[in-house]
């Protein structure tokens, strides 16, 4: 399976396939029967999102290959039943 990375609304390409949303909340104001219709996302799973940790750290400086290397990603790591979850959508 390919896999590629999308602006949350981008409008689709012909042939797309299925669009996971993985972030941590949802668009606000936007009702969930609409997520695929405006272009969001098909399937939303929050839990691949990077954590609040995650994130701040990468905002807070520019990234080096070095500073990567030392990245806090240990809640990064997709528990059994993500890989599970993705099976069943993909």
């Amino acid at each position: 399976m390919a896999v590629r990375i999308v602006r949350l609304g981008t409008p689709r390409e012909r042939g797309e396939g299925l669009r996971i949303g993985t972030v941590r909340r949802p668009p606000r104001g936007v009702r969930k029967d609409q997520y695929a219709v405006r272009n969001f996302f098909d399937v939303w799973l929050p839990e691949l999102a990077p954590s609040q940790t995650l994130v701040r750290w990468i905002m807070a400086a520019p990234l080096t290959p070095k500073r990567w290397a030392s990245a806090p990603i240990r809640n990064v790591r997709a528990a059994p039943s993500i890989a599970g979850k993705l099976a069943a959508v993909g």
